[in-house]
């Protein structure tokens, strides 16, 4: 999180301030946005802006099978058929099934499914070709604008928990091709929409116009003629369709993704940690071969570095391993290329962490607390790991000869420079599915089916973990535990916006009741 500095207004703006904030105070009459939109230009604009942020702001699975695609996106193709297959490859490529399929229901983009902001819980919304509740009535230029600038069809705003801020820079052929699959190529589902039903100030959806004129700043893309077919590519889908850069890049103070030298630098994400994807060789991808890339990209692991967990999981089920190889080469040639960003205070590269563990006398530990029962209070990591874990992750920690149950050093989970995944991992458990074969490890947090473990004892597994074969530097307690279990350190938006909002109402109506004074008594 960085710092936003406000603009301070002059008084000549005092008016324009004045009637700005009443009409976000009372709802903004959507038929006013456009034309504020191109008047608030310039430096005006950016002043407009501040006040209203600082006054009332708003926050910001099953799998179709990917169709084989050119790689370089040239005019799409006239013919329907291929339209039809352009359009279902780009679907799987912005991943859309993983956030508008609702994992209770599995009804393939009809919407439902929870999405847990740090603002609070919103749903996605029905987007099959269903005219009662999806977009079967959307023309061509309703659905662009809702997937390049987030407006819905009757005016209103979406939150940016749907990443149209990335979608801004898709093409307008691809955005074509993605119109056609949605209104001819999925079939309609008659299922309603879940209401999302936002706290103060983040239910004014009005606001978010205000929102999107800092931060919706995409262009559709224009490829870089230095640089090489593969580069534009890769950057194309990395920075847009896929849209890594939404987990990957920190936010500032208002929720928005920086800019400059901190894109795809790490961020946190929720309960998660999206890495640093730069070409830093200790905080970064930079230590990885090419090869190695490839593969955790297509099947979510790589012996030794890394496996995918919460989101990337996600991302890796339903998008990732169904693109072209051509395609998951273009993102490697671009990540590679991206200016090497550090973390301070890291030694060496998160997956070098740690070493097989010899730990004699614990054979008559393993198994003396039955998995299900009642724990001690009193138990011991070790205990712990011995009850939990070292029946897949070996004593050792050197996990299964095949790499099914990886091992535990040499993992970015356990020697990353945030214990978050780890602790994470342990509480919701890893589940993801490549090419029909289904990895999983059990959560261990409330509701467990296996074994449901107290914040107090997560924290004491993990840090014996860290300690026996991973980074021994990280450490948690329970109340770091907690904060995780319940999504996440709050960032400074959601924790005084409420506030900011009513103070900066109170001091909108004292500055018109101070216009309102001194006019009368001008009259006078």
């Amino acid at each position: 999180m960085v710092d936003l500095y406000l603009s301070l207004f002059s008084l000549r703006l005092l008016p324009v301030t004045v009637w700005f904030m009443a009409e976000i105070l009372c709802g903004v009459n959507v038929k006013y946005q456009t034309s504020i939109r191109k008047r608030a230009t310039g430096t005006f604009r950016r002043k407009l802006l501040a006040l209203c942020l600082g006054c009332t702001v708003t926050g910001a699975l099953p799998v179709y099978a990917a169709e084989e695609v050119p790689v370089h996106q040239s005019a799409v193709d006239n013919s329907t058929d291929a339209l039809l297959k352009q359009g279902q490859y780009l679907a799987v490529a912005a991943d859309c099934a993983a956030c508008h399929t609702d994992p209770q229901t599995k009804k393939t983009f009809a919407g439902g499914y929870a999405i847990h902001s740090p603002m609070g819980v919103i749903y996605s919304t029905n987007i099959t070709p269903s005219k009662t509740y999806g977009i079967g009535n959307y023309t061509e230029a309703q659905f662009e604008n809702a997937v390049r600038h987030g407006i819905r069809a009757d005016g209103s705003h979406l939150y940016p928990a749907m990443p149209y801020t990335s979608y801004a820079g898709l093409t307008d052929q691809d955005v074509h091709a993605l119109y056609y699959y949605f209104t001819h190529g999925v079939q309609p589902v008659e299922q309603p929409n879940r209401i999302t039903s936002l706290g103060f100030p983040f239910n004014l959806r009005q606001a978010m116009w205000g929102w999107n004129l800092l931060f919706l700043k995409q262009k559709p893309f224009q490829p870089d003629p230095s640089q090489s077919a593969a580069w534009n590519r890769g950057k194309y889908l990395v920075n847009n369709l896929e849209h890594c850069g939404e987990c990957h890049t920190p936010r500032n103070i208002m929720m928005g993704t920086e800019t400059g030298s901190a894109e795809l630098s790490g961020a946190a994400l929720g309960s998660w940690y999206a890495p640093n994807l730069t070409s830093d060789p200790l905080s970064g991808i930079g230590s990885w071969h090419r090869d190695q890339l490839m593969t955790y990209l297509k099947t979510g692991h790589v012996e030794g570095k890394a496996q995918a967990a919460g989101p990337m999981a996600e991302a890796i089920t339903n998008s990732l391993q169904h693109l072209s190889d051509d395609d998951i080469s273009a993102i490697v040639t671009y990540l590679q290329s991206l200016p090497a960003v550090s973390h301070p205070g890291q030694a060496k590269p998160t997956g070098d962490f740690g070493s097989p563990a010899g730990m004699a006398g614990d054979s008559d530990v393993r198994g003396t607390q039955p998995m299900g029962s009642a724990i001690p209070a009193d138990i011991t990591g070790k205990a712990l790991y011995d009850t939990t874990c070292a029946s897949c992750h070996q004593t050792s920690g050197t996990g299964t000869a095949d790499g099914f149950y990886p091992s535990l050093f040499h993992n970015t989970a356990t020697g990353g420079n945030t214990p978050n995944n780890l602790v994470s991992a342990i509480l919701f458990g890893v589940q993801r599915e490549v090419n029909g074969k289904e990895v999983l490890m059990p959560a261990f947090g409330p509701g467990s089916d296996v074994q449901s473990l107290n914040d107090d004892q997560v924290a004491k597994l993990s840090n014996y973990i860290f300690k026996q074969f991973g980074n021994p530097q990280l450490s948690v307690t329970a109340a770091d535990v907690k904060t995780l279990r319940e999504g996440g350190a709050q960032p400074f938006l959601a924790r005084y916006a409420a506030a900011g909002s009513v103070i900066g109402g109170i001091i909108v109506l004292l500055i018109i009741v101070l216009i309102v004074v001194r006019l009368s008594r001008k009259r006078r």
